[in-house]
């Protein structure tokens, strides 16, 4: 009865070379008011050894991964041997309200079609400011899609949960049952686009995904665009080809492909020519190429 009340919730979160804050997202866990959780870390081959986590939060369990996985690959490993109805994939740069799981489970319960969840998000270092409140579906021709209230003052104006296009892959519920069907994280992206194209694959495979309100998560992710870094480049512009590739089809697939090589790409290297940084410009280069010898196996074609 307890079980079919309050399903386990397995909540996944991937540690690389930021074990105290990770430490930090786990204190937060501690004061959670659902009573069937279990907890999952995964390190993706840290630096420093952050295996010390276990002695000190006792009620986790630890992955250790021998190489980086990325984003994806770490948070599979982590699905893989979770055991929960619900899983639920959590940034470590994050902190929670005492009550986020249960709203996020109900809302599951009142319609089998729901496979996906992400509750609203907003800035940890900025009081009271959206970052997200659902997304807008994917542009067809651009590939790009956009988180709804970002930057926005909280003042209710996001409250009711509704359906949305993209979920936000800093806090993502995901019912077993989207796994089953469609299988794990694409594990080729490494970083950037994994979550949009989880959220297309099972848009297609007749799942719906949902924005909860009543579930609140902070980010501590800045609200400015952030450093960019050379990888930071490099994998954005390769992953929006590849999300193309395994997303978009037909006639718009192929005017996404063109408005990519001959548009956005071009401009982007101009740009950052012109900007006195070369080294990005040599990057989009690379993610271009990595394109051009990446072969889409049979079964990502769908």
């Amino acid at each position: 009865m307890e079980q079919k009340l309050f399903p386990l919730v397995s909540i996944i979160s991937v540690n690389y070379n930021t074990d105290s804050v990770t430490a930090e997202m786990l204190q937060s866990l501690q004061h959670i008011t659902y009573p069937n959780v279990e907890i999952i870390i995964v390190d993706n081959a840290s630096k420093v050894d952050a295996a010390y986590l276990v002695e000190k939060f006792p009620f986790i369990q630890f992955i250790q991964n021998a190489i980086n996985e990325g984003f994806a690959g770490g948070n599979n490993r982590g699905i893989e041997k979770a055991k929960g109805e619900i899983i639920l994939l959590l940034n470590n740069d994050t902190e929670v309200e005492p009550s986020f799981i249960e709203p996020i489970v109900k809302l599951f319960k009142t319609d089998d079609s729901i496979g996906i969840i992400s509750p609203k998000i907003r800035y940890f270092y900025t009081e009271n400011i959206i970052q997200y409140a659902g997304g807008t579906a994917i542009n067809p021709f651009t590939a790009r899609g956009k988180f709804i209230g970002t930057g926005e003052a909280d003042c209710a104006q996001y409250n009711v949960a509704h359906q949305t296009h993209l979920a936000h892959g800093a806090a993502m519920a995901i019912h077993k049952k989207v796994f089953d069907k469609i299988g794990l994280l694409p594990e080729n992206y490494f970083l950037y686009y994994e979550e949009l194209d989880f959220s297309e694959h099972a848009q297609r495979a007749g799942f719906t995904i949902w924005y909860q309100p009543s579930s609140v998560v902070l980010h501590k992710e800045s609200m400015s665009v952030g450093k960019l870094s050379a990888m930071k480049i490099y994998y954005q512009n390769r992953n929006r080809l590849l999300f193309i590739r395994r997303n978009i089809f037909g006639i718009r697939g192929g005017i996404s492909r063109l408005f990519f090589i001959f548009i956005a790409t071009p401009v982007a290297l101009l740009k950052y020519l012109v900007q006195g940084k070369p080294q990005f410009a040599r990057e989009i280069w690379n993610g271009l190429l990595w394109n051009i010898r990446y072969k889409l196996p049979l079964t990502e074609k769908v």
